[in-house]
């Protein structure tokens, strides 16, 4: 069969082929219902649209937009700040490869409640997107996927639509339980989870949870200790714990980084000694887990690479259409032991060249 042209989906939904192509470059100013008009016809037609074409006719920008969701916390709080690491990491991954790749990039936030309204204006004067975790409901990527290219990062990699790079959420998880409750010898655990949505966190906890209990430890878990990934949400959920006059976790496993900082910081702050009477621990091995008091317990994520593998994978679609859009990137974790889970430094740290990971005698 050969493949669906412009000018057959313009056929198809009785308009022309500047009103199609300005619904594939993601223009505002179209009537939803013709746009509607111009998205049925692309699916039935299963059309896809020649970014070659585009660039002929002034349509290929070479710009790629990076799409993340705004935090929902405002509240002041001195560490906050340190969360940026994560995305600024992020940021300077795929800004590398967009660079070295001749394309520039753009940076939009959204609101959870208001991206439908945006989906437009996002998809308008650049040529692909690559959408942070829970930027966008799952259900709605072939619809966006279908009129711009589109890569996901970080999710719960099922969707087929888009291809997907994100790191191995399990294994590190694992290892991170069997230490704390065999080497360290903790029997009551907690788990400070991320968004109730995100895949992340959602399959760190289940890896957690699911070993401390094969070991015979308890592990705490739910709303109680739901928060939405920062520092000041950590904090609440501490402060709240706290009030409850029951005996606290022997150790906290936090979904991130920036939780675990904000955990620190709270029972700091309620005179509880982190790791003597609590340990603390995260996820990502952002710069700063190494220069904390004590120094973070974490599992380290290639984050910068996640950034540029994306923005390649993006580009290759965009510029090559003969080569396979490759699905389900899954970059390596590991552990990396450090004094905020009880660890002692006997041993002279084992630096890496770029990471600065630890290596520590439990």
């Amino acid at each position: 069969m050969s493949r669906a042209t412009i000018y057959e989906v313009a056929e198809r939904a009785g308009v022309s082929i500047a009103t199609v192509s300005r619904v594939i470059n993601g223009y505002d100013r179209i009537r939803p219902s013709t746009r509607e008009q111009v998205l049925q016809a692309i699916d039935q037609l299963s059309f896809v649209p020649n970014n070659s074409a585009r660039g002929l006719s002034g349509g290929l920008y070479n710009v790629v937009r990076l799409v993340f969701m705004r935090s929902r916390s405002e509240e002041s709080f001195e560490l906050v700040q340190e969360s940026l690491l994560f995305t600024d990491a992020i940021i300077r991954g795929v800004e590398r490869t967009c660079g070295d790749r001749g394309f520039s990039l753009l940076l939009s936030g959204v609101d959870d409640d208001r991206i439908d309204q945006r989906l437009d204006s996002l998809m308008a004067n650049c040529d692909g997107l690559i959408l942070l975790d829970r930027t966008l409901k799952e259900r709605m990527i072939p619809s966006v996927a279908r009129r711009i290219p589109t890569v996901l990062l970080a999710g719960s990699g099922r969707a087929k639509a888009a291809a997907t790079v994100m790191v191995d959420n399990s294994d590190a998880m694992v290892q991170l339980a069997t230490h704390l409750v065999v080497d360290h010898g903790y029997q009551r655990l907690a788990f400070l989870s991320g968004f109730a949505n995100s895949p992340d966190s959602s399959t760190r906890q289940e890896a957690f949870l699911g070993t401390a209990l094969a070991l015979g430890a308890s592990v705490e878990v739910g709303s109680d200790w739901a928060s939405d990934y920062t520092s000041t949400d950590a904090v609440r959920v501490i402060q709240e714990r706290l009030q409850r006059e029951e005996p606290m976790p022997q150790a906290i496993a936090c979904a991130n980084d920036q939780a675990a900082i904000g955990a620190i910081n709270a029972l700091t702050q309620a005179g509880i000694r982190v790791p003597d009477e609590v340990a603390v621990t995260g996820f990502d091995d952002i710069s700063v887990a190494r220069h904390l008091t004590p120094a973070l317990t974490t599992v380290h994520q290639p984050i910068e690479e996640l950034g540029s593998m994306a923005a390649a994978i993006l580009i290759d679609q965009l510029t090559d259409q003969r080569r396979p859009t490759m699905k389900n990137v899954v970059l390596p974790t590991r552990l990396v032991l450090r004094q905020s889970c009880g660890c002692r430094g006997d041993l002279p740290p084992q630096l890496g060249a770029s990471e600065g990971g630890e290596e520590m005698a439990p």
